[in-house]
């Protein structure tokens, strides 16, 4: 089985971080890029970091971006009071930006795109953010990538402090006690941080054999790389 040589973007919001602990625990992992606008505030020997703001212009860093297998996608915001225009740019235009500037230096290069739930993959839908996901998704298919896998990913449960910062924080903080519960009840819809951030490296060393996941296809290689190990 190959090791993993990964870049990580939105390593410093919730979900990116709790994926980045997880991949420098992981005996398959080899080494660790974060792209971010500010530093993550990790330090291990798999780890390196770049500091780059513009992420609409990557070309200052391209050189660096090289020889890589797998790239995890944990960068997105909130469509929430965003304007459809506004959304796309964020969400789409800065997503495919990057995914270009990765798959043009990396041709067996697995990519990973946290997606969400009820993601549109028509395009046609009525809800706006819905339409954007699933045009990226559509569009991430598209790029010379050995393999691309779209995570359609519900509620999370974390398993690191929740910072200030990062999103959903006051939801997190108050409510977060009641994730478990409704796990029970609702075991499709919730998973735990630790068991996403597994999924999303079994599937980059195994592969699946669809381009979009659920959250039954989640628990299901997180499962199956659990068995594994």
């Amino acid at each position: 089985m190959r090791k993993l040589r990964i870049i990580i973007t939105g390593a410093t919001g919730m979900v990116g971080e709790g994926v980045l602990y997880q991949c420098l625990q992981h005996p398959d992992v080899e080494k660790v890029l974060v792209v971010t606008r500010k530093s993550c505030g990790y330090i291990h020997p798999k780890l390196s970091e770049i500091i780059h703001a513009d992420f609409f212009d990557l070309s200052p860093i391209t050189e660096e971006l090289k020889d890589y297998n797998t790239c995890l996608f944990c960068l997105g915001v909130t469509s929430l009071g965003m304007s459809e225009a506004d959304y796309t740019h964020f969400a789409h235009t800065l997503t495919m930006t990057f995914a270009s500037a990765v798959s043009a230096q990396n041709s067996d290069m697995t990519f990973c795109y946290i997606s969400g739930a009820g993601t549109d993959s028509s395009e046609n839908g009525r809800v706006m953010w819905a339409r954007i996901k699933g045009k990226t998704e559509n569009d991430l298919i598209k790029l010379p990538f050995k393999q691309v896998f779209n995570f359609r990913l519900a509620v999370t449960i974390p398993f690191l402090p929740i910072k200030p910062t990062q999103t959903y924080y006051k939801f997190y903080k108050y409510w977060s006690w009641l994730l478990p519960a409704v796990k029970l009840i609702a075991p499709n819809y919730i998973i735990d941080l630790k068991d996403f951030a597994t999924a999303m490296i079994n599937v980059s060393l195994s592969g699946y054999n669809k381009h979009n996941l659920e959250m039954r296809d989640i628990n299901l290689l997180a499962k199956q790389l659990t068995n594994h190990q």
